[in-house]
């Protein structure tokens, strides 16, 4: 019996994905799919799949594997103060700063869950107040990752301030609670004295990644597909921190989650995130969800009035608990947007399961409350996509990929705005001249006046709020100022243009990460590309064809040879830029993410493999 039910774990998750994406199921998370189907499969219906000493086994480094990835996910970037404190201006056309309006919302949340929490308590329907806080207050980031994240992809509004704030919460969502249940465990284990022990955990987690910072790039350069080093490290992290988690009292998952942690500052590739994404997610996750809904015992929460009477306000208090993310959002979005980002931070189930595996350990919580409380995730995490997919709307600033801000008027940068790609570019050029402006203004779209070039005026009116920065002034000196200016404010790439070229400061911009363009050199450029070569020259000014630089972000193009991509014979990969370095490319070439792609091709078709390449 016990070979037959692990059997039919593994077949099921297989299967599942497979019927889903026949049924073009995509609204609903796959791990929730995978708990209904075990719910069927289980002690609830058809009694098929039964505990047994394997699935336990594998159920548990499930969860550790689970909290490992939930790890991996958090993007640092996202808490970058430089980028997030800034002010950006939303959809709605107010001044944002996403990592404040998340805060704030979050903020909300835990307020929130706790009166939700003392409410239940009084009217004697659960008396754990400081568990139900806990799980009420969780956003999933991890399991529903597809949701979350590729949703906002999707959507193409993962760089704009909402999609960046919906992201924060999510992640506040999810570390603090995972933290406070740390302590909870902790105090109601009886060992509140080794609290102070959960400090070695982290101070563990700090030494393995300052110590293998420098054998893990090692490793990146002599792995092979035999030995997997990448892997082998992966999994030393979570078994290591997992132990010393054991060791002074916290939750083997705490261990696993900063496991996680020190893998994603470790900057792994995106090779070695597909690997452990693929065994995770792959195989023990799927056997995890599934024997969650193997446990579940519907017939005794049904049979039982005053559990059955628990599910609906679970459902409740957990949408309740998030409407402080909703009223938060509305105040810095438009109001059809914030209540779609609202209702998408009510998905939850991350840290509700460990959550309730550990209570359940402790005894504080009984195995019908334990249904009531899974089965609510469940019917939340269905709920929350579908009214996420059908709510949230593109505004046109959401659809345009890269901002640009021209600051300077002159006939190269009317020709620039003329030319840049409108479905990818949003431009707008600011000009402190009064007589470029009355010139051009009923040419330019998007021009504005400024009094002077301050650097005060211009953070105020928001001149840096953009992708690309363009400085063009003929002066320049005043190039540079508000160049680094723009840099400092977060700008994430800073073009300036100089009239007379010094290598101490080409040399000192390229250490800014300040982009440099001289009219002169590129003039020269031109005239020697035309004489030495003229089919550059060609490609360069033809109208009928296109040259393209492109980062390939698409997963469905990595990880294979250039021969085998579906368009490669209509367009010509000139060169590839691999890190810092170029490589001349070959029909065998295996194209690696984050490759930089040099191609040319008629431009309609080098237009839409453009788009295809770049999507994530």
């Amino acid at each position: 019996m016990e070979g037959l039910s692990l059997f039919l774990t593994v077949f099921l998750a297989l299967v599942i994905p497979i019927v889903m994406a026949r049924l073009r199921v995509t609204t609903v998370p796959t791990a929730v799919a995978e708990i209904i189907v075990g719910i069927l499969m289980g002690k609830s219906c058809l009694n098929l799949i039964t505990q047994t000493s394997q699935l336990t086994f594998l159920s548990n480094l499930g969860v550790i594997v689970l909290m490992f990835l939930s790890g991996m996910e958090i993007d640092f970037d996202l808490l970058s103060p430089k980028k997030h404190t800034r002010a950006r201006k939303s959809e709605s056309g107010k001044q944002v700063k996403p990592m404040v309006v998340a805060a704030f919302a979050f903020g909300g949340v835990a307020v929130a869950s706790v009166l939700l929490a003392l409410g239940m308590k009084a009217l004697g329907l659960f008396n754990d107040m400081a568990l139900a806080s806990i799980i009420f207050m969780t956003v999933a980031l991890g399991v529903v990752i597809a949701t979350l994240i590729a949703t906002l992809k999707e959507k193409e509004i993962l760089g704009r301030p909402i999609g960046q704030t919906i992201l924060l919460t999510a992640v506040m969502g999810e570390v603090i609670p995972l933290l406070l249940l740390t302590i909870y465990s902790t105090v109601n284990g009886g060992d509140a004295r080794k609290l102070w022990l959960i400090i070695l955990l982290f101070v563990a987690a700090i030494i393995l990644l300052r110590r293998f910072k420098r054998p893990y790039l090692w490793f990146a350069k002599v792995t092979k597909a035999t030995t997997q080093l990448d892997v082998r490290l992966a999994f030393f992290l979570i078994f290591a921190l997992v132990t010393v988690a054991e060791q002074v009292g916290a939750e083997n998952i705490l261990g696993a989650f900063l496991a996680g942690v020190v893998m994603k500052l470790l900057e792994p590739t995106q090779a070695t995130k597909d690997k452990l994404t693929s065994i995770g997610y792959g195989f023990f996750i799927p056997i995890f969800f599934i024997r969650t809904g193997v446990n579940l015992n519907l017939k005794l929460l049904f049979a039982n009035p005053q559990a059955l009477m628990l599910l609906p306000v679970l459902v409740i208090c957990f949408f309740l608990a998030k409407l402080p993310v909703t009223l938060t959002y509305m105040r810095a979005f438009n109001k059809r947007n914030a209540f779609a980002g609202g209702f998408l931070t009510a998905t939850t189930i991350t840290i509700v399961l460990p959550t309730l595996q550990v209570a359940r350990k402790l005894n504080a919580i009984t195995a019908t409350q334990s249904s009531a409380f899974i089965l609510a995730a469940v019917i939340v995490c269905i709920a929350c996509p579908i009214v996420f997919n059908s709510t949230f709307a593109l505004t046109p600033e959401d659809k345009i990929k890269e901002k640009v801000v021209i600051f300077g008027l002159n006939a190269v940068t009317m020709t620039v705005y003329q030319d840049l790609h409108d479905s990818w570019y949003s431009v707008q050029v600011l000009t402190c001249r009064k007589e470029k402006y009355d010139t051009y203004k009923s040419k330019v779209k998007n021009l504005k006046l400024f009094p002077d070039r301050k650097l005060d005026t211009l953070e105020a009116a928001g001149a840096f709020d953009t992708d690309i920065f363009v400085a063009t002034f003929t002066d320049d000196q005043a190039n540079l100022e508000v160049g680094r200016a723009a840099k400092q404010a977060g700008v994430k790439r800073v073009i300036v243009s100089q009239g007379k070229v010094v290598a101490d400061t080409v040399d000192q911009l390229r250490e800014e990460g300040i982009e440099l363009f001289a009219f002169n050199n590129l003039h020269g450029a031109m005239l020697r590309a035309l004489i030495e070569s003229p089919a550059v020259y060609r490609i360069i000014t033809d109208t009928n064809n296109a040259l393209y630089d492109v980062v390939v972000r698409n997963s469905a193009y990595t990880g294979r040879q250039l021969m085998d991509w579906d368009f490669v014979d209509q367009i010509t990969v000139s060169r590839i830029r691999r890190g810092d370095k170029w490589i001349s490319p070959h029909g065998s070439t295996v194209i690696e993410p984050g490759d930089e792609l040099i191609y040319s091709g008629p431009w309609r078709e080098a237009d839409r493999i453009h788009q295809l390449l770049s999507r994530e």
